[in-house]
């Protein structure tokens, strides 16, 4: 038994895995759906598998920042890299800045409404 996050999309998946894999570039797709099936993917960004649909059905909803997907670096550079490609085009709730829990953070939502934080570990924790 295995549970994992599923991330809806009511448009064409292939914007968020590009803008994703330009982010990470390091992480994997693989097709879940059947061909004539809504398309139906499996990714990993930062090494976290999530699932990510589209959906076939026009919904009132979209994300919400009360979940996000928090990504933990070694580096500045990193977050700072993310960051920009993650945030471009999107939303900002606490700009890239030095925090007391982290020397480099920021939470994000990216173009397609997906929330991020994006922080840089203090030395002696990962």
């Amino acid at each position: 038994m295995k549970a994992l996050p599923q991330l809806m999309f009511q448009r064409d998946l292939g914007e968020v895995v590009a803008l994703w894999t330009q982010a990470f570039p390091d992480m994997t797709v693989t097709e879940l759906a059947a061909k004539g099936e809504p398309r139906r993917v499996s990714v990993n960004p930062a090494g976290q598998e999530l699932i990510l649909f589209h959906s076939p059905v026009s919904h009132q909803f979209d994300f919400t920042p009360s979940i996000s997907i928090v990504v933990s670096c070694e580096r500045a550079d990193e977050v700072d890299h993310l960051a920009g490609v993650l945030g471009d085009g999107g939303k900002t709730f606490m700009p890239l800045d030095s925090y007391p829990f982290s020397p480099r953070f920021t939470w994000i939502a990216d173009r397609f409404g997906v929330s991020w934080q994006l922080m840089q570990q203090p030395e002696g924790q990962g």
